[in-house]
């Protein structure tokens, strides 16, 4: 998972907001534009009627009264309007400097000052909390404006909507594209206090989730027995996840999963017993949610409905910015036409096109014969088609723990990982100094640099014995958004285009890390069926992981139907959204109705509609593996990030030459069915 700082999810979530922005509040008259407007174009020509117009408005609309009087808004924009095109390149290049080195450092300021939280550090103390929450950046996007600043890219550079781009992007070089998001840069105007409201809202998730762990060696079944090692500490929902993934190649691992499931079932529906959250002092069996000390049975008041709390004040922390964003007034547009640039219903089409498909029939009939039982829901991770489905989880343990006993262990060996990617010696030699490994406290996450003068952060968990193989998996991942970061940022031609289109651009190139694991450990697999196996599992990862991105979607708009909810009334609407996904994509295929692990995602709780990403990111990365088939990964890699922050189609089209599509991957599953017959 990519990890954002807040400073610039601000400025993400609210861009284009300018545009015809508070036509009913708004300070400067249209008149008064008009005139600006008129005495402009008839000093620069009509060649510069667009940007004129556009400049001025977008001016106008975040021009309050305490910026000066109409005339001074006027005189500034006959002052500051740059009409000469050398002129404004420089000009251009002048604020990509002042960008990075602004944005650079307090997106490193964030990262710093968050270590005792996000790193593990030990006990978190109430000072830890009170910096987490501490947004040093709350004032900046308004001392832009009050010092006028952020006016003058207003000004300059305009500012264009999704349809806009998707029209006239495929006729534009990539001078016209970096100015295009150079006019996205001071888009939006909240008010400081709004910003480290947000920030603390969101810090507060955050560390909720990041704290969210059950310690599997007290979980008991009716009998008092235990089933997992006594020191096993694993994070929800990620490492208790990858746990039931794990049993596959257990062949007593039934009952653990079912346990697992249950231990879900119990969080989703927040019937988990208060002391066995991030505890382990007591034993509790899920099934009968009964704790015990020592063996006796005591009393135990269930976890309040602090999950569905948290859910709500993450809602609460993006309504703040809606005002804000008065052309994409709900956190839902703007994650879609701003942050993704796909509109929303496009995801939504092509998630019910995987999840309608009659391949998800014919893959779950391959699983049933495959386990030789009935598929129960939390087959929905079968993990199964994957090439270490066969070998013990403890092997792998011992593999990777004796390889990786330290944070530093794990970055002392990446240039030779990149070397068995195909990166030549160059170019690992290149990368691997600017990403800095540090042990998690949480899962893992990479937080991303937005400045070459410093390193991008990989964080994964690594227990006193040594990485395991969840970790190690965890830890291929954030390599692969760290050395997106790091391609995509030193290697551009315009800093304003550093990055990729979306999150799910980044998530699938992670993906193709971690997918690579066991090629990684040196671990060799010679299965003629590789290919058609691996295409099964992209398939059955992406039909879980929709289902559980449509659950977010639709509470995200049930939040917004509902803006006064109460947490018990939330947890009432995602049970009940899992339920009604869950029955009409997956009962008649697992033979249950109305089951709610769907929604077991900590990115529902903390993360504001990330999943959608991760859902999006398989069938990028099955595009992207698919062209990859005669290639090599490290040159290819290189060539498809040199296209920065472009919109997804575009990129992808530069990349493997086809738009987004689930259709490769249907008819690619069709293929390998038809092949393992």
């Amino acid at each position: 998972m990519k990890k954002i700082s807040c400073l610039f999810l601000f400025l993400a979530l609210a861009a284009l907001a300018p545009l015809k922005a508070r036509e009913s509040v708004q300070f400067i008259r249209n008149d008064a534009r008009q005139k600006v407007k008129d005495e402009l174009l008839q000093k620069y020509g009509g060649d510069q009627k667009f940007r004129i117009e556009r400049g001025v408005d977008q001016v106008a609309g975040l021009w309050r009264g305490e910026d000066g009087s109409p005339q001074e808004f006027a005189d500034y924009c006959r002052q500051y309007f740059i009409a000469d095109a050398a002129s404004l390149e420089a000009v251009f290049k002048k604020m990509e400097f002042y960008s990075e080195a602004i944005g650079g450092h307090f997106g490193e300021m964030y990262l710093d000052k968050d270590q005792p939280v996000d790193l593990d550090w030990g006990e978190i103390t109430p000072l830890d909390i009170a910096m987490n929450q501490f947004n040093p950046g709350a004032h900046l996007s308004e001392d832009l404006f009050t010092s006028k600043i952020a006016f003058f890219s207003l000004l300059n550079f305009p500012v264009y909507n999704l349809a806009e781009k998707t029209t006239l992007g495929a006729q534009w070089n990539r001078q016209q594209w970096a100015f295009s998001r150079m006019g996205g840069s001071n888009s939006t105007r909240i008010p400081a206090e709004v910003n480290q409201k947000v920030s603390s809202l969101l810090a507060d998730a955050g560390r909720y989730i990041s704290d969210y762990n059950i310690f599997m060696g007290s979980l008991v079944d009716g009998k008092g027995q235990t089933y997992f090692p006594a020191d096993m500490k694993l994070i929800s929902h990620w490492g208790i996840r990858d746990e039931l993934k794990a049993r596959y190649a257990d062949k007593k691992g039934l009952f653990k999963q079912q346990l697992i499931c249950r231990v879900m079932e119990r969080i989703v529906n927040q019937e988990i017993p208060a002391v066995m959250v991030n505890s382990g002092k007591y034993q509790w069996d899920p099934f009968s949610n009964k704790v015990f000390a020592n063996g006796k049975m005591i009393a135990s008041d269930r976890e309040a409905d602090n999950r569905y709390q948290t859910f709500l004040s993450t809602f609460q922390a993006m309504r703040l910015i809606d005002p804000y964003s008065p052309l994409y007034p709900t956190h839902i547009r703007r994650s879609f036409e701003i942050s993704r640039e796909i509109p929303e219903k496009d995801v939504e089409e092509m998630f019910v096109e995987v999840l309608s498909s009659s391949q998800a029939k014919k893959v779950a009939a391959l699983i049933r014969k495959r386990l030789g039982r009935k598929l129960q829901p939390f087959d929905i991770w079968y993990n199964g088609f994957k090439g270490n489905a066969s070998i013990n989880e403890e092997e792998l343990d011992k593999i990777v723990s004796g390889k990786y006993p330290t944070p530093e262990a794990f970055e002392k060996d990446m240039p030779r990982i990149l070397a068995k990617l195909g990166f030549s010696q160059a170019s690992a030699a290149a990368i691997t100094p600017h990403i800095q490994v540090d042990p998690a406290r949480g899962s893992g996450h990479n937080a991303q640099t937005q400045s070459r003068r410093f390193r991008s952060r990989l964080r994964t968990r690594v227990p006193a014995g040594g990485m395991n193989y969840k970790g190690y998996s965890i830890a291929l991942h954030e390599m692969g958004h760290a050395v997106e970061n790091v391609l995509d940022l030193f290697r551009i031609d315009h800093i304003s285009l550093a990055g990729v289109p979306n999150t799910a651009f980044t998530e699938a190139f992670a993906y193709v890390f971690q997918d690579r694991a066991l090629d990684m450990l040196g671990i060799e697999q010679n299965n003629p069926q590789a290919r058609h196996l691996q295409t099964l599992d992209s398939f059955w990862n992406s039909y879980e992981i929709m289902g559980v991105s449509l659950l977010d979607m639709k509470v995200w708009h049930w939040l917004y139907d509902h803006p006064q909810a109460t947490a018990a009334e939330l947890k009432g609407a995602v049970l009940a959204t899992a339920k009604e996904i869950w029955n009409k994509y997956y009962a008649n295929i697992f033979g249950v109705r109305d089951q709610v692990i769907l929604a077991v995602y900590s990115h529902i709780i903390d993360s504001t509609l990330y999943l959608p990403d991760y859902a999006i990111g398989h069938l990028i990365q099955f595009q992207i593996e698919e062209y990859l088939r005669d290639k090599t990964v490290g040159p290819e890699m290189e060539r498809m990030l040199a296209a920065g922050n472009i919109p997804p189609q575009f990129w992808m089209k530069n990349a493997v030459g086809t738009d987004i599509s689930p259709k490769p991957l249907l008819q690619a599953v069709s293929f390998a069915l038809a092949a393992l017959k």
